[in-house]
């Protein structure tokens, strides 16, 4: 016996980020450096080493890759990074454009930080809007062991 298996793409890549975005109150860069400055509000940059390295980091976030963003935020996970205090933490996740910080905001918030979001346009916005960036210090990635 044959079993045909026919895959279809259930939805477009547009699609799936508006999905994303339709939870997620999106901040400018004058509103993170302000929600950190204010309410300290915890800056996640998911980005790989490499970009770090070419675009510079935003002062005071924490590398989390986002190949490992979900065992380090999870209340459930065992390696949770000990700077995830609880769902109520603010929490602004950052990639070089905006993009793959919308899907890993939204899958935050599935986790129950209902005040998971991301940063609009990313670190280059940042970049952009004057706004300071520094090299990555090291190995900083929020991984405990």
């Amino acid at each position: 016996m044959t079993i045909a298996v026919t895959r279809t793409l259930a939805v477009t890549l547009e699609q799936l980020l508006a999905d994303a975005r339709r939870g997620l109150r999106r901040l400018t860069p004058l509103e993170v450096r302000d929600a950190v400055a204010d309410a300290g509000a915890l800056i996640l940059d998911v980005r790989t080493p490499t970009d770090r390295a070419q675009f510079g980091c935003i002062p005071g976030s924490l590398h989390m890759p986002r190949t490992a963003l979900e065992w380090q935020v999870a209340p459930d996970a065992p390696l949770r990074s000990p700077k995830i205090q609880g769902l109520d933490q603010h929490l602004v996740v950052v990639c070089n454009h905006g993009l793959s910080s919308s899907l890993a905001a939204a899958t935050l918030q599935q986790f129950g930080f209902l005040r998971a979001t991301d940063l609009i346009g990313g670190v280059i916005g940042w970049a952009e809007a004057g706004l300071p960036l520094e090299p990555p210090e090291g190995d900083e990635i929020g991984i405990q062991r």
